[in-house]
């Protein structure tokens, strides 16, 4: 269950940089709030996985999936350019993030 936990806390990073984003655009405090609950989201659960993951591990795995899905969401929804060197690095946090899983 602790796997799940932490990539729900992955979630509320990916969802967290894209408040921020909102939040510098708009500057709202819908944004504001909804900025503060996502990440608020993310910190729990990723205290709930850190009961059974490492510490080392489970932060790899958080900031490395929530980078990802930060650059994905940026691309997909945000406009920002993806370029094959971008993707490669990508990759090569995904394939971490596996690694760290497969020896934790």
């Amino acid at each position: 269950m602790a796997w799940v936990y932490l990539v729900l806390a992955s979630f509320g990073e990916i969802f967290g940089v894209a408040s921020i984003n909102m939040y510098l655009k708009r500057k709202s405090w819908i944004w504001l709030i909804t900025l503060v609950a996502v990440f608020s989201f993310g910190f729990y659960f990723l205290g709930l996985a850190m009961r059974d993951i490492p510490l080392g591990t489970a932060y790899a795995i958080w900031t490395g999936l929530g980078a990802t899905g930060a650059v994905i969401m940026g691309v997909v929804f945000f406009k920002e350019s993806m370029s094959v060197v971008r993707a490669l690095f990508l990759t090569c946090i995904i394939c971490g993030a596996v690694g760290l899983r497969i020896v934790s």
